[in-house]
């Protein structure tokens, strides 16, 4: 008599197959790079290291992305597409649209502070679809407000290179805040002796040091950009024609 029993005709008897992992896809991996981006930094960035992440070998990475420089084109790319970039024929004046433009790209540099480093130093990145769109958009703002075509791209690239620049000394300075553990408003506070004393024998060094004493070193961050940016903007108007 046979002892092996038919299995029971039933989804919940069956034993569920082994998980496979998910496809890998070059989305995938870009998506997957930025948060190694995130973490760890540009140094940690290898295709060894991204493929233990994603449970692949990096000869698998290979198979969608040919090296890492072409695989920071893609991830640079990647959150220039999280940059705001307002409709040009949006009701907002094109000083304002602008402004937040440029505010949303700081942020944007500030999330990922890894991005200041390659932006526009590796392959064709700026041929990327995400960097044409925001930029045909950006350009767009310039060209509404009755900038010449030459001047409109040329206004661009000045604003664009503000941002960058502030945010580059933003990031270096945050990633530096991150690794001593501190927040902002206690490292501000630690380094004020040494400023102070540095600055004795500066009068207006230590006249700008004692007036920002009690200032939010956050805020006074947003407001140094802010300020610089509308400068930017004035310079830029200038450059309008006439309307008169």
């Amino acid at each position: 008599m046979p002892t092996d029993k038919p299995p029971v005709p039933s989804v919940w008897a069956r034993q569920r197959p082994a998980r496979r992992q998910p496809v890998l896809t070059r989305e995938r991996i870009v998506s997957e790079a930025v948060r190694l981006l995130d973490e760890e930094g540009i140094e940690a960035l290898s295709m060894r290291t991204l493929g233990t992440r994603l449970n692949a070998g990096a000869t698998s990475i290979y198979r969608h992305v040919a090296n890492k420089d072409e695989l920071i084109e893609l991830v640079v790319d990647e959150v220039y597409g999280q940059i705001s970039v307002p409709d040009a024929d949006a009701t907002e004046t094109w000083r304002d649209a602008v402004a937040t433009c440029a505010h949303s790209m700081r942020a944007m540099a500030l999330r990922h502070p890894w991005v200041v480093s390659v932006l526009g130093q590796v392959g064709l990145s700026e041929f990327g679809p995400n960097m044409m769109r925001q930029s045909e958009r950006i350009l767009a703002l310039f060209h509404a407000a009755g900038f010449a075509p030459g001047e409109a791209d040329r206004s661009m690239s000045t604003l664009i290179a503000y941002v960058i620049g502030m945010a580059t000394s933003e990031a270096a300075y945050l990633s530096l805040l991150a690794r001593s553990g501190q927040t902002e408003q206690e490292w501000a506070e630690s380094l004020r002796p040494t400023a102070e004393e540095a600055a004795r024998e500066h009068p207006l060094l230590s006249e700008g040091y004692a007036a920002r004493r009690a200032d939010d070193p956050a805020r006074l961050r947003d407001e140094n950009f802010s300020y610089g940016l509308d400068r930017v903007l004035d310079g830029l108007a200038a450059a309008l024609p006439s309307t008169d």
